[in-house]
């Protein structure tokens, strides 16, 4: 695992449940040979040393990396496939050969050609970046540092500058593109919207109502892995990350004529459960690569590093990230193709609104859409019992009620929800109730009259991830001065400086509704929340037309029950084997 990785990191970890049991074995003890041991066959995690068997009747002792062993939480798979997401991973892989070239043709309208193929291990670099990562640490920094700001110090590290990454490669290499995750989160927010209410564009097979916010992976495995009943609620909408990797890869791969293998994608998250995102097969190019395409593809996103990661990256190439330029780092080239490059590089940055809330806005954007489309009605709030539950609701102006949605943070709250929603078991009883759900007479769910639920893993949202800087982190702590070791008081208030610099470049309290467009387009145009759907549905209608995909094979995911193997015996030889069937995924 990532050295910076323990449990306490891990305020989004799923804490193990009643089944969750280590068998104590006794193993005989091995006769002494004057051989040396062979390791052939002994896979060792970073961090772990090898260890001789004990002799029988020793105290069994349970540790993170036997927590990680069963599917109860985190397979062991998944573990080796979060072990190779690191920051030590990107260097490696900048390290290992040149990068590919781009040339721009300008006789040929401005077409990029590629040089360097013939060297297989030659790779096309591009990065992308979370807002949350940006506004971690721009808190980081102090000093009224924004999150833009912070922005261009990441660009000033990855991109081929002359203070950062490239300086000090074997090979020179750095990132050729870094971009805002933002742009692939506007197109999730309308996607998520048309699924919820039932637009033609949004596919065949919708998820059940109420439809459930799919993008945070740590409320996605709990559901796979414990309460598979939920699972055709889940909006099957991709995240922004696992979006953005895909417009990436397809984009990049068609238009310059290079197979996906040849582009390392980067993320930048500020969760250590987007790693286990990166790593399904759902994602990859196994789904929109064609029908003949077999085996488990090459990933979306190769790699996912933590805001605490971007930190360690630059320590490890002896770079001081905090001494990085917070000014315009130098113009990246233009994306390959027009109409992407402006959804990618718009001419004003993209920025957050505080009522939309601190990760992503899903259920702020449904809300207005619906607002939106019941002319003079306004949306009403109701705190639940805790700050991280809130009601929803769209009330027209005769006082009805058009459309109720809730928001769920915290695996605390999110197993009440899932509760809510386990179906009834009918009785054995002649004439008896159904007996085992959370029923009102009538066979309805009990509060659960939501078309939409928020929900995230985090309490208090995306900024509070667990591959965020804690204000307990040593970096923190040497830039403040706290009188002593920081606790939940200084945590909190940390937490809102984080949040504060989230919203640094915070867009105007009045939003129009319509906003004029190009002497080529339409006069006026439809905002919602600030956002264009019909700019979002035609350009996702151009990102299919150039890549020859269907929409739906871009946008779309889906997920499945993980069914755990807590308790079941099986050999040394089956494990190794399952382990090594899971690997893949484009490794």
């Amino acid at each position: 695992m990532s050295a910076i990785l323990s449990a306490d990191d891990l305020n989004d970890f799923i804490s193990p449940g009643v089944a969750c049991i280590k068998p104590i074995e006794t193993l005989p003890t091995a006769p002494p040979s004057s051989e040396p041991q062979s390791l052939e066959h002994e896979v060792i995690l970073d961090g772990q040393q090898p260890q001789q068997a004990q002799a029988g009747g020793g105290p069994a002792k349970i540790s993170l990396t036997d927590c990680l062993a069963c599917s109860g939480c985190v397979t062991s798979a998944e573990a080796v496939l979060v072990s190779l997401q690191s920051h030590n991973e990107v260097l490696s892989v900048l390290d290992a050969a040149p990068a590919l070239r781009l040339t721009q043709d300008r006789h040929r309208d401005g077409a990029y050609s590629v040089s360097g193929l013939e060297d297989p291990a030659a790779k096309l670099f591009v990065a992308s970046v979370s807002p949350q990562t940006r506004a971690g640490l721009a808190a980081a920094c102090g000093g009224g540092v924004t999150a833009q700001q912070a922005g261009r110090m990441i660009e000033a590290l990855l991109l081929q500058g002359e203070a950062g990454l490239a300086a000090g490669g074997k090979h020179g290499n750095g990132f050729t593109w870094v971009v805002d995750t933002n742009a692939a989160r506007e197109a999730c927010l309308v996607l998520g919207s048309d699924e919820v209410l039932g637009e033609d564009g949004a596919g065949g097979d919708r998820p059940t109502a109420p439809v459930l916010t799919s993008s945070c992976p740590g409320w996605v495995c709990y559901a796979e892995k414990t309460h598979p009943y939920v699972l055709p609620h889940l909006s099957r909408v991709k995240s922004p990350q696992a979006l953005m990797g895909t417009l990436l890869k397809t984009t990049l791969s068609r238009v310059l004529g290079i197979a996906p293998d040849r582009i390392w994608h980067l993320a930048v998250m500020p969760c250590f459960d987007k790693k286990l995102e990166a790593s399904r097969e759902e994602l990859t190019d196994a789904v929109w690569g064609g029908e003949g395409k077999h085996g488990k593809g090459v990933r979306d996103v190769d790699c996912v590093i933590t805001t605490k990661e971007i930190l360690m990256l630059a320590e490890s190439r002896g770079i001081d990230f905090f001494g990085l330029s917070k000014s315009a780092s130098k113009q990246q080239p233009a994306f390959p193709d027009p109409v992407i490059h402006k959804f990618l590089f718009p001419p004003q940055p993209r920025t957050q609104r505080r009522d939309a809330g601190t990760s992503g806005g899903n259920l702020h954007f449904i809300l207005h859409d619906v607002q939106s489309r019941h002319p003079g009605s306004r949306i009403e709030m109701t705190r639940g019992r805790n700050a991280d539950v809130v009601d929803y609701a769209v009330v027209n102006p005769s006082g009805e009620t058009v459309f109720k949605a809730a928001r769920y943070y915290g695996f605390r709250n999110i197993q009440n929800l899932v509760r809510k929603l386990k179906p009834a078991r009918p009785s054995r009883m002649p004439g008896g109730r159904p007996v085992g759900g959370a029923r009102r007479p009538g066979g309805k769910s009990a509060g659960l009259e939501y078309a939409y639920v928020e929900v995230m893993a985090c309490p208090g949202g995306c900024t509070n991830g667990g591959g965020q800087i804690k204000v307990d982190d040593p970096v923190i702590v040497d830039r403040k001065s706290f009188g002593g070791k920081p606790g939940p008081d200084e945590q909190k208030a940390w937490l809102a400086e984080v949040d504060e610099a989230y919203f640094s470049a915070e867009e105007p309290d009045s939003v129009p509704d319509t906003v004029a467009e190009t002497a080529d387009g339409p006069s006026s145009i439809k905002l919602v929340a600030g956002i264009s759907p019909s700019q979002i549905r035609d350009t996702l209608a151009h990102w299919s037309d150039i890549t020859g995909i269907k929409v739906d094979r871009l946008v779309y995911t889906s997920y499945r029950e993980v069914v755990s193997d807590v308790g079941k015996q099986i050999s040394d030889t089956e494990r190794v084997v399952q382990l090594a069937g899971k690997i893949g995924g484009g490794w």
